[in-house]
């Protein structure tokens, strides 16, 4: 899928309103309200912004030990040195196969929009671009959106390096919302699902996976070494404590 094709559903992340305009090299995207600039780069633009709610505070698991987590930067320079695409164990590979039929059971239309926030290996533009779906492939890497669209280089596939808390996107711009293993990564999840829900469809499906009460441990961060959560997991959930954070909605519990 080209830029040109999702012009229709960006929007500018720095103002909130700004149409983006694409240079005719199709290098550059600038707002028409702020004149914000974007870089695209290989048919993948980057909306990586600083805003005040972009970098929330500090976690709370942070807090207790008195350090910070940039998580733009974490996770930018971690998909350097982590290979997202690679083969995983037998175990992990069953496990990433359970969510995968889970979340595929919710998506049936045959047709329709899907968002993939934090998109890692990019399943799920391999598993829906060929049944109908246009798929938006978004990380916060750069590595991650370009490997995944040269794996998959479907005409329905597009891919964008952008922040959920900053999403580039109008309002009501997706049928299909799925976070994947995202959300326990996230500093501030109420933030995080707000912003999801900005940009869903009314009737549309968001769909979030994570592991279930799970016990945080610790470990040395590798690229700021300073004691992290392992995996970079800030928050362990249950389905109430993920009720808790969108009152009213139906959110369903996986086990």
């Amino acid at each position: 899928m080209t830029i040109k094709n999702l012009l229709e559903i960006l929007q500018c992340p720095g103002c909130n309103t700004g149409e983006l305009r694409l240079s005719s090299e199709g290098n550059i995207l600038t707002c028409t309200s702020c004149n914000a600039i974007y870089p695209v780069t290989e048919n993948i633009p980057s909306f990586i912004v600083q805003k005040e709610d972009s970098s929330p505070v500090a976690s709370e698991i942070h807090k207790h030990q008195g350090t910070a987590f940039d998580y733009i930067d974490h996770y930018q320079k971690d998909a350097k040195e982590y290979d997202y695409f690679a083969v995983r164990d037998n175990e992990t590979e069953h496990t990433d196969r359970r969510v995968r039929e889970y979340i595929a059971s919710y998506i049936t239309a045959g047709n329709g929009r899907i968002l993939d926030t934090g998109c890692g290996k990019a399943w799920v533009s391999e598993l829906f671009c060929p049944k109908g779906y246009t798929v938006v492939s978004m990380d916060i890497s750069v590595e991650n959106t370009s490997r995944a669209l040269k794996k998959f280089p479907f005409p329905n596939h597009a891919a964008v390096v952008g922040d959920a808390y900053a999403l580039p996107f109008k309002e009501n711009s997706f049928d299909y919302i799925i976070a994947s293993e995202v959300i326990e990564h996230v500093v501030n999840p109420g933030i995080f699902i707000q912003k999801l829900f900005r940009v869903l469809k009314p009737g549309g499906i968001l769909l979030i996976t994570t592991p279930y009460k799970e016990k945080l441990a610790w470990s040395l961060c590798i690229h700021c070494n300073r004691p992290t959560p392992f995996n970079a997991h800030l928050h362990s959930f249950d389905e109430h404590k993920l009720q808790s954070l969108y009152s009213g909605k139906d959110l369903k519990k996986f086990e």
